[in-house]
């Protein structure tokens, strides 16, 4: 294993995967396109990119058909999970609750799906191709966003599936934190996206299983407490924490959660898993520096 990791004076804060979103939406779906400020495709202007395919979106026409063929698949499957609901002992599949069937970005999501809006020379234009799922293949490669108190990384590394302690980063590139103008939450359909807009006006729309731990920490300001402002029961309490996870832990994390609790958070290079990034060790304590228990968690002791 090897991870790419900060050095002295940085601190790193998560680590989760990250691609280019893709479309969801009838028209869109499975595609994606690099556009500039006019809405035109820019892919064969970014430097450096290899050959990826060139997409057209599905007419009016055509979905409309496909919707009535999808509305009559989904009224027979509505009837079946009917039935199997009305026996004992039977379940349906579970569904995440944070997707939604309503677009309130139509032109971006329903009727064209951009995920790089960039006029030439935007820093958007300088992310590396690895990051689109049609030029590198999940299946063959893996790409990891990596946040820190300083900047926003990306790296990525050759994924060889059923070993997801197998990691080789590359360190494909990076911006300062400063450059990040805003993060924004999309939830159309599954609601694993988000929209990254820099302070030159350019933006990325990306996708990720581990979309709030990924964007948390770019939303909020990377405020931690030192240790030496804790009591000596709430330093006791992060250090043996720490203590008890893995062997090459780093110092702990500490937040003030609003309800008056402490998070400590503890990241180790050697729990970094291929498919779903740095889960992170954490726990948290109240203002005595007792570990509480997961039934005494107040909804913002909770991580999303």
């Amino acid at each position: 294993m090897s991870v790419w990791w900060p050095g002295s004076g940085e601190t790193l804060i998560a680590r989760a995967p990250l691609t280019f979103a893709t479309g969801a939406a009838t028209q869109v779906k499975g595609m994606r396109w690099f556009r500039d400020t006019e809405r035109k495709d820019i892919q064969e202007e970014l430097e450096g990119w290899p050959e990826g395919p060139a997409y057209t979106a599905r007419s009016t026409a055509s979905t409309a058909g496909r919707n009535t063929v999808k509305g009559a698949a989904m009224a027979v499957g509505v009837a079946v999970m009917g039935l199997l609901s009305s026996q004992a002992g039977s379940v349906g599949p579970g569904r995440s609750g944070k997707g939604s069937e309503t677009s309130h970005d139509r032109a971006d999501e329903v009727e064209d799906f951009p995920v790089m809006w960039a006029a030439p020379g935007a820093l958007a234009r300088t992310l590396p191709w690895q990051l689109d799922p049609a030029r590198a293949p999940q299946n063959e490669y893996r790409t990891h966003a990596v946040i820190t108190d300083r900047r926003l990384v990306i790296v990525g590394f050759p994924y060889v599936k059923g070993d997801e302690k197998r990691i080789a980063d590359e360190f494909l590139w990076e911006a300062p934190r400063s450059h990040i103008k805003r993060v924004e939450l999309r939830d159309f359909k599954i609601g694993n996206d988000a929209k990254i807009a820099f302070t030159d006006d350019s933006w990325v729309r990306v996708s990720s299983i581990n979309r709030e731990r990924l964007t948390r920490y770019l939303i909020e300001p990377p405020e931690f407490i030192p240790l030496t402002s804790l009591t000596q029961a709430q330093r006791t309490t992060a250090h043996d924490f720490a203590a008890a996870q893995a062997s090459d832990a780093r110092p702990p994390l500490i937040r003030r959660n609003p309800c008056g609790c402490f998070r400590i958070e503890v990241l180790a290079p050697s729990t970094v898993h291929a498919s779903f990034g740095h889960s992170g060790l954490n726990t948290v304590m109240d203002a005595n520096g007792s570990e509480i228990r997961l039934t005494e968690y107040h909804q913002e002791d909770f991580l999303t």
